[in-house]
């Protein structure tokens, strides 16, 4: 059975925007981008929701070609295109790279790609994580801390109905103050 990852850059007051959207305040260290890199290595399948997937594909599909790339983002682009994904959106998208779009109920697809896949399931974008969290179905929750507060914005955390115990994995410490810290569902 496959374990459904949560985890993003979140500023310190619990956003992974602002209210604009924005996300430029969680700046990488090549440091943090390369043990983002290792993350993303390790996964098997990618889902999306729509905003986060506008924000993904509009650079990675050819981010190994910027005359700028680090080899770390060259490799970046390449796993990021190479990993299945799935784009959870009531519409038709463009879609490449591996890609399905999926416009059905997004709580019974995830449930049923998780008895699917073997390994690790990432998920991002805030309104599906939400459901996969209201639902019960996140494993283990990744949070890449910044030194920020933004304010207001688009949460990490989803409004639940019931507490979810959590463990404690592990903590790490990035260059700049970032600090990530690996829960997983205790249950």
């Amino acid at each position: 059975m496959g374990r459904l990852i949560y985890g993003m850059n979140v500023s310190l007051d619990g956003y992974i925007a602002d209210a604009d959207g924005d996300i430029s305040w969680g700046v990488s260290t090549e440091e943090l981008f390369r043990w983002w890199l290792e993350e993303e290595q390790s996964m098997s399948l990618m889902l999306y929701g729509r905003k986060l997937w506008e924000t993904m594909s509009s650079y990675w599909p050819t981010g190994d070609q910027a005359p700028d790339a680090r080899p770390d983002q060259v490799e970046y682009a390449r796993n990021w295109r190479d990993t299945p994904k799935m784009v959870f959106a009531s519409d038709c998208l463009p879609l490449d790279w591996n890609t399905r779009l999926f416009t059905g109920e997004a709580v019974a697809e995830i449930r049923r790609l998780k008895k699917q896949f073997i390994g690790s399931i990432r998920i991002g974008g805030a309104s599906l994580a939400s459901a996969a969290m209201r639902a019960g179905l996140i494993d283990e929750y990744t949070l890449v801390r910044h030194p920020v507060l933004v304010g207001g914005g688009t949460p990490f955390f989803a409004l639940i109905d019931r507490y979810i115990h959590l463990e404690f994995v592990e903590t790490r410490v990035f260059d700049g103050g970032v600090t990530m810290g690996r829960y997983r569902f205790a249950g």
